[in-house]
């Protein structure tokens, strides 16, 4: 079969018309019609977009290689467990946690400080990549909203501590902050008076723009960018 009889085939089979397929990939009605009349053939992200559209494999599709379901046998390396007693290898490196700690018990003060115990572990060329050094590279764990939906509450990120100054700040970017003893993380925006906070839950978060008077007077102080970050995906309570 050649590459328009592989596509009627397979339409056939998943019951689809040129009108569906049209619609699925995202192309013209007319380049759906050369296909069919063997015109000429999907290339490039619209084989990628063909071949999800009828389920089967794009190297079939394209050149008759394997057969239709081929894309669904996919070989998958080796899990393997680690805790915190496995040893690191070569190209890993431990990433530490900061953490809000309290001054004196009942004072309300807080002090950011590096964790003993909670650590994370990072592949070398993952922060090599990102242009991080290792010994740059710490966790922050997010808490609250105000920066929902990309971080919900619980989510880890990654951040640069090499990249800590105002003149660092990229606009938009997020960054890792030291609020008096508070850990935030928000976008940052260098305004001509100061600096601007910004939550993406602009809603319940407004901007927060402050002078440089009151960055000194506040002890707001840039962490590090943050460059990774992960989080669980949980279901509304």
């Amino acid at each position: 079969m050649n590459f328009s009889e592989r596509l009627k085939s397979r339409m056939e089979a998943k019951g689809l018309r040129a009108t569906d397929i049209s619609e699925m990939t995202g192309v013209s009605r007319t380049t759906v019609s050369f296909w069919l009349a063997g015109t000429n053939g999907a290339k490039g992200k619209n084989l990628l977009a063909l071949a999800k559209a009828l389920d089967c494999s794009p190297d079939w599709l394209s050149d008759g290689v394997g057969s239709p379901e081929a894309h669904k046998s996919i070989p998958l390396g080796t899990i393997e467990t680690w805790d915190d007693d496995t040893p690191l290898d070569d190209d890993e490196v431990y990433v530490p946690f900061l953490q809000e700690v309290e001054l004196a018990a009942g004072s309300g003060r807080f002090a950011i400080e590096e964790s003993d115990i909670s650590r994370l572990r990072f592949f070398k060329k993952d922060l090599r990549h990102n242009g991080v050094q290792f010994s740059n590279a710490k966790c922050v764990v997010v808490s609250g909203n105000s920066m929902v939906p990309v971080l919900r509450d619980g989510a880890t990120v990654g951040i640069n501590i090499g990249k800590n100054t105002l003149r660092d700040v990229v606009d938009g970017e997020m960054y890792a902050i030291n609020h008096n003893g508070q850990l935030r993380v928000k976008q940052l925006y260098r305004i001509p008076t100061g600096l601007r906070l910004r939550s993406f839950n602009r809603d319940e978060h407004p901007d927060e723009d402050y002078t440089f008077d009151q960055i000194q007077e506040q002890q707001i102080v840039i962490l590090g960018h943050v460059f990774w970050w992960a989080m669980y995906s949980r279901g509304a309570n």
